[in-house]
């Protein structure tokens, strides 16, 4: 992290429909084919845990995760343009696994593009394997692109299929 965000305060809180105007001009600042504010308004009406991280009482990012019976799943998780590469992600990743523990998650799955080569080394220092992949998930410039599954256990107890 650097020596600026080293001296910065990290807060995390939830997120609400008041902070959709911020998260929208993050998202489309960030993606290429960003989510809708009815996306967002969706899963905050769904419940999922919506989350914002605040540097310095600026909102700086947000992680979207839907936790069911034993199954996390990152839905979303973003970081400021000019705040990228300062460890920021790994911060809100933490987060959100720290979050699908406290519910009780065993495990925890996410999509990434191949493409996405930053996102890939942070899934991958934080313990995620490839356990799949999703053809054609992703919009693209040219056509769609490929999702690659990925896996990280939890707790201890071993997941047995019934």
């Amino acid at each position: 992290m650097s020596a600026v965000l080293k001296q910065s305060t990290i807060v995390f809180r939830p997120m609400s429909e008041v902070d959709l105007k911020q998260v929208i001009m993050i998202e489309e600042a960030v993606y290429e084919f960003p989510w809708s504010a009815g996306i967002f308004r969706d899963c905050l009406g769904a419940g999922y845990c919506c989350w914002l991280m605040e540097l310095d009482n600026c909102v700086s990012g947000y992680g979207i995760m839907s936790v069911l019976a034993d199954e996390a799943h990152i839905l979303n998780l973003c970081i400021k343009p000019d705040l990228q590469n300062n460890g920021l992600g790994k911060e809100m990743l933490d987060h959100l696994i720290e979050l699908a523990k406290g519910h009780h998650a065993d495990v925890m799955f996410l999509e990434v593009r191949p493409s996405n080569g930053q996102a890939l080394k942070i899934y991958e220092k934080s313990g995620f394997d490839e356990v799949g992949s999703r053809k054609d998930y992703y919009p693209a410039k040219f056509g769609r692109e490929d999702a690659l599954i990925l896996g990280k256990q939890l707790t201890d107890r071993l997941l047995v299929n019934h």
